[in-house]
């Protein structure tokens, strides 16, 4: 007979994403990883808070990862780590399943990507303009882009605050951390992010900085609701896309798209939905995964970005 050891080895995986996002995103998938069948599974609730709490709860013992979807647990910059107070909550909805932002992963997965680009013959980064929409949000990936020899803009004025200014260094994104994220951390998550039906509109008011850039990065969601109307020539690298953010991109003209998240029937998940899968395939709480942990796995699971060109 199997021991408990091996029979939780082989036991099937359940990761629930819970997101503040529209429910017109959700998908379920189930796949193989490592020998063991792994359900994926997004929640959108419309930017409900309560029903996402709600949901937590309901979820926690029954599922082995929970990702917060649509919001940040962690902002890293200086080398200081920030936590939004209303996803503090969300993540202590839960009692037992732990509960992940994506934010372990996006420091190891995210930054191997921007490497991994660089190295590539037909995608190198070096000398070309960037665009990375938060750096707060993926410090991994801005500090990539500045060392694959990019001309970086970091907007996490102009996007999540609303101010037009462009940043140009990680030094002086720290310093705004230090002076603005004490403050902001508190403040609702939809002031901060795009939540609910927002996530499905697209309402440019920024963007001359996206025609500005050669290469575009970061997350999904600020990308689409400022997308110009057209992308020849550009590079998209983000995640979460879904078969109709394809289209869209596609219809635009873009050149190549690039996602750090495998594609799972058509579909590529959040960080958080990731992280939490190799939280599980690890038998690891999150503070007990290191960088090495993350990447072991993903070099076990063969990963690599996926890459789609379009012209």
């Amino acid at each position: 007979m199997a021991s408990d050891a091996e029979a939780r080895a082989a036991a099937p995986i359940r990761v629930v994403s819970v997101s503040l996002g529209s429910s017109k995103r959700n998908k379920t998938v189930t796949t193989q990883m490592l020998g063991r069948d792994v359900t994926i599974e997004r929640i959108g609730v419309d930017g409900d808070y309560g029903r996402a709490c709600r949901t937590i709860a309901e979820l926690d013992g029954k599922v082995d990862a929970i990702g917060l979807g649509g919001t940040d647990l962690y902002l890293v910059a200086g080398g200081r780590r920030y936590v939004i107070e209303e996803s503090r909550r969300l993540a202590q909805a839960a009692k037992t399943t732990p509960v992940v932002d994506g934010s372990g992963l996006k420091n190891t997965l995210e930054r191997e990507t921007v490497r991994w680009l660089a190295g590539h013959e037909d995608l190198r980064l070096a000398g070309k303009r960037a665009l990375l929409v938060s750096a707060v949000d993926r410090f991994g990936m801005a500090e990539g882009l500045v060392d694959a020899g990019c001309e970086t803009i970091f907007g996490d004025l102009i996007f999540a605050v609303g101010v037009p200014i462009p940043v140009r260094s990680l030094r002086t994104i720290g310093i705004l951390a230090a002076v603005l994220l004490p403050v902001l951390r508190r403040l609702p998550i939809r002031f901060l992010y795009p939540t609910g039906e927002k996530q499905e509109s697209v309402r440019p008011r920024h963007s001359r900085f996206l025609e500005w850039a050669d290469v575009i990065a970061g997350d999904f969601h600020y990308i689409r609701r400022n997308l110009p109307p057209r992308l020849e020539g550009k590079l998209v690298l983000t995640n979460t896309t879904t078969d109709e953010d394809v289209a869209l991109l596609r219809e635009r003209g873009l050149q190549t798209l690039v996602t750090t998240t495998p594609e799972f029937q058509g579909r590529s998940f959040g960080t958080n939905v990731m992280e939490g899968v190799l939280i599980a395939l690890a038998g690891k709480r999150p503070d007990e995964m290191q960088p090495q942990d993350y990447l072991g796995l993903l070099s076990r699971l063969g990963w690599q970005p996926r890459v789609v060109t379009f012209a």
